[in-house]
């Protein structure tokens, strides 16, 4: 029965992740042309926006929709078509898929039933911001799309506030202004910030500013409010500045135990004359702890 099922699973076909680019045509790799012109089938995010790549390319593959309301059902479709023979390649409408794109589904249900995964590397907007971005790059984290609400997003980048690692977020054009006021209020004026604004196209910028320079930038030019925008947040920094000194830690540690985050934040600043937004992150510091 083994010996069966290995004989079966060589006549399975490939399922293949294929980077597209983010903006630059001739980003696009010989292997991943090859690729999508050979598979039988092309999983795209959007069928319509593929089009237009792939014609440019002269790729008349078949393709099919997956996007994120669909994933499950077509998984389960293009997992069957596989194990019965069939190449399938997956393409996002730009860049690597599954970074912040449908996917994960198809992937997982193609390890658990033996389908050979093979990745096509190439473009993304992630790395690319990284690489351009002048901050660490030994360590860091992708949080992928910030929240769109205010109050979800100001808790957002506070709970990152003591994060150490780069941090890597995607923003929306519409949005950026708001999100760039917000992570000002939560990480300070004098944190570095990289914005990487349509990358790789005609109007690319990318510029590494603190936190209140690029927002003043970004209001006083309108052009940086359009297109695919990737912000780079620098690593907290542990400074003899961002420490409390032992009495005004002793007066909020004692504060803490008998109020509310909020009342004992607001009663130590008016105690110890310290800043707010000081007393804030170390108060926020004492409750991850916890």
């Amino acid at each position: 029965m083994a010996e069966h099922d290995v004989r079966s699973k060589q006549n399975y076909g490939q399922l293949y992740i294929v980077a597209t680019p983010i903006g630059n045509l001739q980003d696009i790799s010989p292997r991943a042309i090859d690729t999508l012109n050979n598979v039988d089938v092309i999983a795209a995010e959007d069928t319509r926006h593929s089009g237009h790549l792939l014609k440019q390319l002269d790729i008349n593959t078949h393709r099919i929709a997956l996007h994120e309301h669909n994933e499950r059902d077509m998984a389960e479709r293009l997992t069957l078509q596989i194990i019965e023979g069939k190449n399938i390649a997956l393409i996002s409408d730009a860049g690597t898929p599954l970074v912040s794109d449908p996917g994960y589904h198809l992937v997982k249900l193609s390890h658990q039933k033996e389908i050979k995964v093979v990745p096509i590397p190439g473009p993304s907007a992630l790395i690319a911001a990284l690489s351009a971005a002048g901050l660490a790059t030994d360590r860091f984290c992708f949080e992928g799309f910030v929240p769109s609400k205010r109050s979800q997003r100001k808790s957002y980048y506070a709970q990152r506030v003591k994060e150490v690692r780069t941090m890597v977020f995607y923003e929306t054009p519409h949005r950026i202004v708001d999100s760039l006021v917000d992570l000002c209020g939560e990480f300070g004026d004098e944190r570095r910030v990289v914005m990487a604004r349509e990358l790789t196209k005609t109007f690319e910028t990318i510029r590494n500013d603190t936190a209140k320079q690029l927002l003043q930038w970004v209001v006083a030019d309108t052009n940086q409010q359009k297109g695919e925008i990737v912000l780079v947040v620098e690593g907290f920094k542990e400074t003899q500045q961002d420490s409390l000194s032992e009495f005004n830690e002793h007066v909020l540690r004692t504060l803490l135990n008998e109020l509310s985050l909020k009342q004992a934040v607001q009663l130590a600043v008016d105690i110890t004359g310290e800043k707010k937004k000081k007393l804030y992150n170390f108060a926020l510091s004492l409750k991850d702890e916890t």
